[in-house]
């Protein structure tokens, strides 16, 4: 993968989660419902398919395992600290008795707001380096012949077919089946098999003007769009093809911007829903704009300079290793 993908890469992740924070914002998904829809279609299937395409299954067990760890680590914290909230506080995921069971099935298998996606990017990666590591279960099935034509990602494919539906379904452990999205988990390996074909992102999603009038296209006449069906997979892969089109089109400095914000998504992701929340306090001294968009443009001012200070405090104080497991994270 060369330098250049790499940067459009930043570039796609910093609009994707501008995406995801815009349509966090209570007020504005509200006064626009079917940009939510649209938007919703693919802001995190793009996420899900550069995750997938970005993994590296080639890592020691070590590294590996530490990986996790340190997604797991504040995707604990924030979920805990969500739910708990939500068990005091009279929003939409209310919760009104919080009890220690209900807890930890928040956390394990049914999670509660923005987290959801942390969740199932650690189920996604450790079944997938699992299972593309996993020399046995390809000489128990007799397919090595078959898989070593094929390449491995038709074999985890199947092979993590059947491991969500017996934990899904066979075993009593319906919250993996239930609260681990099946359309989240195609996505990401739609981007591992991209990867282990050996086709690059770009040239695969093809960006050109074609893709910008098929995403407008199917916008108009796909009315409740949804990541979970075939025109909604058709929605992210034009939403996608056009974003990387319209990345040619983008002066320097404002695509530097977007692809700082991308190289720090996951610290906007993880920190944005505390100022999402602050936001809402904006809505009746900018309720005059009835498009909301000046109410979304200072939004988003406040939620990514607002995550990125917590993020240089956690540098300069040092306890971004306890977090992160890094030692800096801007």
């Amino acid at each position: 993968m060369n330098q250049r993908r790499i940067i459009e890469l930043d570039y796609l992740k910093g609009v994707l989660i501008l995406l995801v924070i815009g349509f966090h914002l209570v007020w504005f998904e509200q006064l626009h419902p079917f940009a939510k829809q649209v938007v919703y279609s693919f802001h995190m299937p793009g996420f899900l398919l550069m995750s997938g395409y970005l993994m590296n299954v080639g890592k020691p067990p070590k590294d590996f395992l530490r990986m996790l760890l340190w997604l797991a680590v504040p995707y604990i914290v924030m979920e805990s600290g969500y739910i708990i909230m939500a068990s005091l506080l009279p929003i939409n995921e209310h919760i009104d008795r919080l009890t220690p069971a209900v807890f930890l099935d928040r956390l394990c298998l049914h999670p509660l707001g923005p987290y959801w996606y942390l969740h199932t990017l650690i189920i996604c990666e450790a079944i997938y380096y699992s299972i593309h590591n996993s020399l046995f279960l390809e000489w128990f099935l007799g397919m090595k012949k078959i898989f070593g034509l094929l390449g491995k990602w038709p074999y985890f494919v199947l092979a993590y077919f059947a491991v969500y539906y017996v934990l899904g379904t066979l075993l009593p452990l319906k919250g993996v089946g239930g609260g681990f999205s099946f359309s989240s988990a195609l996505y990401f390996l739609a981007g591992a098999a991209i990867r282990q074909r050996g086709i690059g992102f770009i040239a695969f999603f093809h960006p050109s003007l074609l893709s910008v009038l098929a995403f407008a296209t199917l916008v108009f006449f796909i009315d409740s769009p949804n990541q979970a069906s075939f025109s909604g997979a058709l929605i992210a892969y034009t939403a996608i093809s056009s974003l990387l089109f319209l990345f040619n089109l983008f002066t320097f400095s404002s695509f530097h911007l977007f692809a700082f914000l991308g190289r720090n998504s996951l610290v906007l992701y993880i920190f944005s829903p505390i100022f999402t929340i602050l936001c809402k306090h904006f809505v009746p001294y900018l309720q005059f704009d009835p498009t909301g968009l000046l109410f979304l443009l200072v939004s988003l001012i406040v939620c990514v300079a607002g995550s990125l200070a917590i993020a240089w405090a956690m540098d300069f104080t040092g306890t971004s290793r306890f977090f992160f497991g890094r030692r800096a994270l801007s």
